[in-house]
């Protein structure tokens, strides 16, 4: 097996020349400018070559440079042997590019997430809060009451914990003696 940095500078060498080959010396019609490498990569035994593409068009013109790719490949093969130097000269596979399809998909997405989100803007407009704008903030009679309140705590506390309520130096004492 070779190394990882000798499989990506190989990969990195048929990308390009795969790509300088089809641009300036294979005269297919099919093929032309409409053909884009996007990447390669190689197995790690530096035998087969997976070289990724995408097409400008509609999918007649993608069918047409899959088709001119098949029969490229022999040419683009040995322009890749002679351009690396090396003792097996990868097999080449022609695959799809799928990131203008994802890319698609995600602008759809955003799309339909933005509507969805106007939608919520619009039901939204006018709409109050249930509890009040701020529901922590007590009201100033609810203040008053919150005084009283903590003495009934306290003394549900001692009830609670059999009547001993701890005194100001730690100690527990009797509820009865500090009444």
């Amino acid at each position: 097996m070779a190394d990882k940095a000798r499989a990506k500078r190989l990969a990195d060498l048929i990308r390009e020349v795969v790509a300088e080959k089809l641009h300036r010396d294979i005269k297919d019609p099919r093929l032309g400018t409409r053909v884009t490498i996007t990447d390669t990569r190689v197995t790690g035994d530096l035998r087969e070559a997976t070289v990724f593409y995408t097409v400008y068009g509609d999918e007649a013109d993608r069918e047409e440079v899959a088709a001119g790719l098949r029969s490229a490949k022999g040419v683009l093969r040995s322009a890749v042997g002679a351009a690396a130097g090396v003792k097996h000269t990868p097999s080449l596979e022609f695959v799809p590019d799928a990131l203008p399809e994802t890319t698609r998909n995600l602008d759809d997405l955003f799309v339909r997430a933005r509507e969805r989100d106007e939608q919520v803007r619009r039901a939204s407009a006018g709409a109050e809060y249930a509890a009040g704008a701020d529901p922590y903030v007590k009201d100033d009679e609810d203040a008053g009451d919150a005084g009283d309140a903590g003495d009934d705590e306290e003394g549900e506390a001692a009830d609670r914990a059999g009547g001993a309520v701890a005194a100001p130096d730690g100690t527990l004492g009797d509820a009865a003696d500090e009444d």
